[in-house]
């Protein structure tokens, strides 16, 4: 009974500290990664959002789309940051390909 609450207790002192940590990183961060962590954030809500549709049509296009338009912001910040001309050449052609789709989905009755 002791070594439970122990380590219920010890989780429960941790778990404020593991928080702040991470803000703290955020914090000092830079922008690109801060662009990054944002971009990924607002996705992974979106995303899950979108799981909470009772249509399986209209959570599929609302999760894909969140997803589509997060790839898209990567790629935007890739090519404000990065420098290899490989991986800006990928990002250019991720915008194009998700882009097309994303107006697909935005036009779909089902959104």
């Amino acid at each position: 009974m002791r070594l439970p609450l122990c380590l219920l207790l010890g989780g429960a002192l941790a778990l404020p500290c593991m928080v702040l940590s991470a803000q703290a990183q955020e914090q000092h961060a830079s922008p690109m990664n801060q662009e990054y962590h944002q971009q990924m954030s607002r996705m992974h809500d979106e995303m899950m959002a979108a799981m909470n549709e009772q249509d399986p049509d209209r959570a599929f296009a609302r999760g894909m789309l969140a997803h589509h338009i997060g790839a898209v912001e990567m790629a935007q910040t890739q090519l404000k940051y990065g420098k290899d001309p490989e991986m800006r050449r990928l990002a250019e052609s991720v915008i194009a390909a998700q882009q097309q789709e994303i107006n697909q989905m935005k036009a779909h009755p089902a959104k």
